[in-house]
């Protein structure tokens, strides 16, 4: 087996329980390997740190497997890891697994792959060329562990379509695993009712994360006109319309989107009180509060402004000028829902945009409550793009 070995003072993070090696922590690779291969990885010391896939393709040049030396990356070493994800899920959210997300890449020690499930559907994304390797292997392995908690799987469908595999040195794929399905379902998340497209909707199909930001809505929607900004497939928007909101008006940038969320407001009956409309929500905003439009509650959901270190600055001022636009726009006592989906922008970031978003509109926010993403997508303290989704709700109110 090949040897990496690190630069003396190196490999930080994977000192801290990271699972990357990149390309300029490395001193020296000794022996001949293949593009994927399990390497041995060592300190500059010949201190032995563990096992995992090498990819000269890729600044990550090393996605860790195991922290033991000898560990053998076997079939019995795949199941103990995929079972061992399985079972995480069952113990935090054992009533709600109809619906989640079963393996979240490096933070469940699979590095580089996603598994998704959507009642009777999974939905594979490899991100890492390493993972190529084992996934129709923990396929296999995941639908026995399913079939066997009593749990139907129809078919699985793969999306390896993210331009992320471009830096892996892998083409985009997307195509069924196995016999084709209908790559349509429906789902039920929080008693909302969804038609769920994997063959063709963002990222896997559905954002699974924000299962229970959008319940902790509930309470602060009912009765109250809502406005849900990036609505994307509506899923805010329908939250608050379940929970009892007079009124919801819900915008999106992509045509597409808007017609999956009117369908799904007619799938749950909501229609007449859940409106969506297709809009450029950064030159909406303006508008709406131009011509003195007031909501109880404002959400918004952006997608992710930055995904790259070297644009955060650029997304701050994107975040900084949707905060002020929305808080224009909330009732004096009403509620504002601010999320930041990019995991460089921090919570310390957003908590400071958000600040002088406020000093900049006169107005005085008090904290209701901070979330971040589901536990189905756990965040892994020493891999820091695991820790992504940052979820805010504040009551508003005027200077006084």
């Amino acid at each position: 087996m090949s040897i990496v070995t690190l630069k003396k003072g190196e490999g930080r993070l994977l000192k801290k329980g990271g699972c990357w090696v990149f390309d300029n922590e490395i001193d020296s690779i000794v022996g001949t390997f293949h593009n994927g291969d399990i390497v041995e990885v060592h300190d500059f010391d010949g201190y032995p740190m563990g096992r995992g896939f090498i990819n000269q393709n890729s600044k990550i040049r090393v996605r860790m497997m195991s922290r033991n030396k000898d560990q053998e990356i076997n079939h019995d070493f795949i199941s103990m890891r995929v079972k061992n994800a399985w079972e995480y899920r069952k113990t935090v959210m054992p009533d709600d697994l109809g619906c989640c997300r079963v393996i979240f890449g490096e933070a469940d020690w699979l590095p580089g792959l996603i598994v998704d499930k959507y009642e009777d559907v999974l939905v594979v994304q490899c991100l890492a060329l390493g993972m190529e390797q084992f996934k129709e292997e923990i396929v296999s392995i995941l639908k026995e562990l399913l079939i066997a908690d009593g749990f139907k799987v129809r078919g699985v469908f793969e999306r390896s379509d993210a331009k992320e595999r471009k830096k892996e040195g892998l083409p985009l794929h997307k195509g069924f695993i196995g016999d084709e399905f209908e790559p349509r379902v429906e789902i039920v998340e929080n008693g909302v009712r969804y038609l769920v497209d994997v063959e063709n909707g963002q990222k896997t199909g559905f954002f699974l994360d924000q299962k229970y930001n959008r319940k902790a809505m509930h309470h602060i929607c009912k009765d109250k006109d809502v406005l849900d900004c990036f609505t994307h497939m509506g899923t805010f928007a329908l939250n608050a319309g379940i929970a009892g909101a007079k009124s919801v008006e819900g915008l999106d940038i992509s045509d597409f989107a808007i017609e999956q969320a009117r369908e799904n407001a007619k799938r749950n009956g909501l229609d007449e009180v859940v409106k969506f409309r297709t809009a450029d929500v950064l030159d909406e905003l303006p508008k709406l509060v131009k011509a003195g439009k007031k909501y109880d509650v404002v959400i918004l959901d952006p997608p992710a402004f930055t995904k790259a270190k070297e644009a955060t600055k650029n997304a701050i001022k994107g975040y900084r000028e949707i905060n002020m636009q929305g808080l224009k726009l909330v009732k004096d006592g009403g509620y504002l829902a601010s999320c930041s989906c990019s995991h460089f922008m921090t919570q310390e970031l957003l908590e400071k945009t958000i600040k002088e978003a406020a000093k900049a509109t006169h107005k005085r926010l008090r904290q209701v409550e901070f979330r971040t993403q589901a536990p189905d997508h756990p965040i892994l303290w020493a891999a820091d793009e695991s820790y992504y989704l940052k979820f805010f709700i504040f009551q508003v109110s005027e200077e006084k």
